[in-house]
């Protein structure tokens, strides 16, 4: 039994599955570079500051679930509990608003963290990929952002999907809204969740969100935000929803749909999967146009959306889809004897100089087991040396699919021949 563990809500990524996140990664860079994203990264930990100020001091992720410690300094940092804070922080503090607009960013392998019971993909310490879009205010950026995280999870296989969407207004129409609301629940008030009473008071708009069963109920029958929209929002909308359309994605309005964040305005969405149970949200983001001058910066349109990679994974591994895992070593130098081994370690840097990807013995095994060792990791061919290969200068390389073997010189070029003429059936070097 191991004297230390990993501490609740966190999961070590293994060897043998790092090739599944590293598959995720190259796909991710491969879609945004299509559409002119830069990859940005931040802290992993911030000023508390911050959080309050940028994600609401009045939502669950402030109020319950942030990691937030004093340092030595007696300043009070925390563990970023999302991506999006941090990436409008480095806008605003490095004058990128001052630059030829729009911004177009990504931030991928993002540890994010957040004390909450842990569940299917979404762990206390978990990963984030995400986009984020500054300094446009058309519905044509909003699609973008949709789109990118929609040819992400296709290009994937993943079926099941569904974007849902709504208009949560802005700062124009929402206080409107937000009178209406609290009317309404003022008349369910006693039957609210604890939770939720407070947020009666300082954000009612979050009760539409309460996962409680109760509190569910009563907002089913509140007034729905659509018909509080300002004409600019509901314009919006009406666009957004075309362009959707010509892109031929599917997509439903869920006027209960408000997201977790307060910086959102105008259109939030979620990408959701049947395939990962109750926790079905895949993805999601929206506009968030006040956010940059909440921060400290000048007004700044901005829109994006973030993605848990395990919660991705998850979702691949209950529809049956199959990264396919790479091969390891191309080549296996089994030695036997001093000189032999020497000469194995110098051939293997010499291949390794073309680019394959080649291991030795390190154990100091018996040919019988090196072979065996050679099998067990996957090694496409084999060549082995001994004192007899060492006064003829040359030796038998062995393919391991089926045993076919040739006799070729103990140099560097002489095996990429032989194994270049069997991948592409001529000799190019």
């Amino acid at each position: 039994m191991a004297a230390y563990k990993a501490p609740k809500g966190t999961r070590d990524v293994l060897p043998e599955q790092s090739y599944q996140w590293q598959f995720l990664e190259a796909r991710i860079r491969e879609i945004v570079k299509k559409y002119g994203f830069l990859e940005a990264r931040t802290p992993v930990f911030e000023h508390t500051e911050l959080f309050l100020r940028g994600v609401g001091e009045t939502t669950d992720i402030v109020q319950k679930e942030m990691y937030t410690f004093l340092d030595k300094g007696e300043r009070s940092i925390t563990l970023k509990p999302e991506g999006t804070a941090g990436i409008v922080r480095m806008f605003v503090e490095n004058n990128l608003f001052a630059d030829t607009q729009p911004t177009k960013m990504y931030y991928l392998y993002s540890p994010t963290f957040r004390y909450e019971r842990p569940q299917a993909g979404r762990l206390r310490e978990h990963h984030q990929f995400g986009v984020e879009f500054f300094g446009a205010s058309k519905p044509s950026a909003d699609a973008e952002c949709i789109a990118v995280a929609a040819e992400l999870l296709q290009s994937l296989g993943c079926d099941g999907l569904t974007v849902r969407l709504n208009s949560i207004g802005d700062p124009n129409c929402r206080p409107n809204y937000h009178a209406a609301l609290k009317d309404y629940l003022r008349d369910h008030y006693d039957d609210l969740c604890e939770t939720c009473k407070v947020r009666f008071e300082t954000n009612p708009l979050r009760v539409l969100d309460c996962k409680v069963e109760s509190c569910q109920k009563i907002a089913n029958g509140a007034p729905v935000i659509g018909d509080y929209l300002c004409d600019d929002c509901r314009e919006h909308q009406t666009q957004l929803l075309k362009l959707l359309d010509g892109m031929g994605l599917k997509y439903e309005i869920d006027p209960r749909l408000v997201r977790g964040l307060d910086y959102y305005t105008k259109t939030v969405f979620e990408i959701t999967s049947e395939n990962i149970g109750s926790q079905s949200a895949v993805c999601g983001g929206g506009r968030y146009d006040g956010l940059v001058e909440e921060i400290g910066g000048p007004h700044t349109p901005g829109v994006g959306f973030g993605l848990g990679m395990e919660r991705l994974l998850l979702v691949l591994e209950n529809i049956g889809v199959t990264i396919e895992k790479p091969v390891r070593y191309d080549l296996y130098i089994a030695s036997m004897g001093a000189d032999a081994e020497e000469r194995a370690f110098l051939l293997a840097q010499g291949v390794r100089d073309f680019g394959e990807k080649v291991e030795i013995d390190h154990m100091g095994r018996s040919i019988k087991a090196q072979m065996k060792y050679a099998d067990k990791i996957g090694a496409r061919y084999v060549l082995v040396i001994g004192e007899d290969e060492l006064k003829k200068g040359e030796a038998k390389l062995k393919r391991m699919k089926d045993g076919k073997e040739r006799t070729i010189g103990l140099d560097a070029v002489s095996i990429m021949n032989s194994i270049i003429s069997d991948d592409l059936g001529s000799e190019t070097i």
